[in-house]
C-alpha cells in the first residue's frame, strides 16, 4: 500500500511536470508580487530602522520567503475535492482499496515537489538577485525551517480538504473556497506580518492554525525566533496538524454516512 501512494506522489510530480511553462511564468509573477512589496515597505519604513520587531533587512527577507513558502504549500485539493463531489466520482474513489483523504494529501505533495524543486527554489534565487534579501548561515537554520516548511504543507493542505468536504452539505462551496484563500494569505502572515495585526487581532490569531502555516516558520528563517523558542514553534505545527485531524474525520464520517444515505 506505501508504495501506491508514493506513485501517486510520483504520477502528480509528473502531471506537473507537462505544464511546467505555467510556472516558470508563475515564478516571474511572483517575483513581481516580492518586488511591489519589497517597495511598498521601504515606504513604510521611511527612515525608520525597525517596526513591530522586523528590521528592514529582515522585512524584505520575510516578504521574499513567505511568498517562495506559498509557492510551495499552496494547492487547489479543496477545489478538486469539490469537484469529485458535484460530479459523484468520489463514490467509486470511496470503494476503492485506500483512503481517498490520503491518497488526495499524496497527490497534493506530489504537487508540492513539483513546486518546490521548480517554483520555489528558481524563485527564490532570482529574488535574491533582484533585491537585498539575507539568506541564514546556520545549516541548522535551513534544516528547521524545511521541516517547519513541510507542516505549512500538511496543515494548509488540511484546511483544504475540510474546505473540499464542505461540498458535501452545501449546494455551492465557491464561496466557502474564495473565503478560504483570502483567509489563509491574511491570517497567515502572507500580505502582513501578524506582528504588525491590532492587539485583540494578534492575540486571537494564536487561537488559529493560520500563524503556522507562514508567519512562524518565516521568523524562524529570519532569525526573529531565538533559538530557544524554536521547540515551543515546532511544538505549536505539531498541535495543529494533531488537532486538524479530528474535524476531518468527524467531518469524513458525516460526509460518508450521507453520501450512503443519499446512494440507498
Amino acid at each position: 500500500m506505501g508504495s501506491a501512494y508514493a506513485d501517486l506522489i510520483r504520477i502528480r510530480f509528473l502531471m506537473m511536470l507537462a505544464y511546467r511553462v505555467n510556472y516558470y511564468s508563475g515564478i516571474i509573477i511572483y517575483a513581481i508580487n516580492i518586488g511591489a512589496y519589497y517597495f511598498l515597505w521601504g515606504a513604510i519604513y521611511g527612515g525608520q530602522t525597525s517596526l513591530a520587531g522586523f528590521t528592514i533587512g529582515q522585512m524584505t527577507t520575510y516578504v521574499a520567503v513567505s511568498w517562495m513558502a506559498r509557492a510551495f504549500y499552496f494547492n487547489n485539493l479543496d477545489r478538486e475535492i469539490s469537484n469529485e463531489i458535484r460530479d459523484g466520482s468520489v463514490a467509486i474513489q470511496m470503494i476503492r482499496p485506500y483512503n481517498y483523504l490520503v491518497v488526495k494529501m499524496m497527490q497534493g505533495f506530489g504537487e508540492g515537489l513539483f513546486r518546490f524543486l521548480l517554483f520555489m527554489i528558481p524563485g527564490m534565487a532570482l529574488a535574491c538577485l533582484l533585491f537585498p534579501v539575507r539568506l541564514p548561515t546556520d545549516p541548522a537554520t535551513w534544516a528547521v525551517y524545511l521541516v517547519m516548511l513541510f507542516f505549512a504543507f500538511l496543515i494548509n493542505s488540511q484546511i483544504n480538504i475540510l474546505t473540499g468536504l464542505a461540498a458535501f452539505f452545501v449546494e455551492s462551496s465557491e464561496g466557502m473556497m474564495r473565503l478560504k484563500r483570502v483567509a489563509v494569505d491574511l491570517f497567515s502572515g502572507v500580505i502582513v506580518p501578524i506582528s504588525f495585526f491590532p492587539g485583540w487581532l494578534g492575540e486571537a490569531m494564536k487561537w488559529l492554525p493560520f500563524q503556522a502555516i507562514t508567519y512562524l516558520p518565516s521568523s524562524v528563517f529570519t532569525g526573529r525566533t531565538p533559538a530557544g523558542e524554536i521547540p515551543g514553534v515546532l511544538g505549536i505545527q505539531l498541535l495543529w496538524f494533531a488537532l486538524l485531524l479530528i474535524p476531518i474525520a468527524l467531518v469524513w464520517r458525516a460526509a460518508r454516512r450521507r453520501l450512503f444515505v443519499q446512494g440507498g
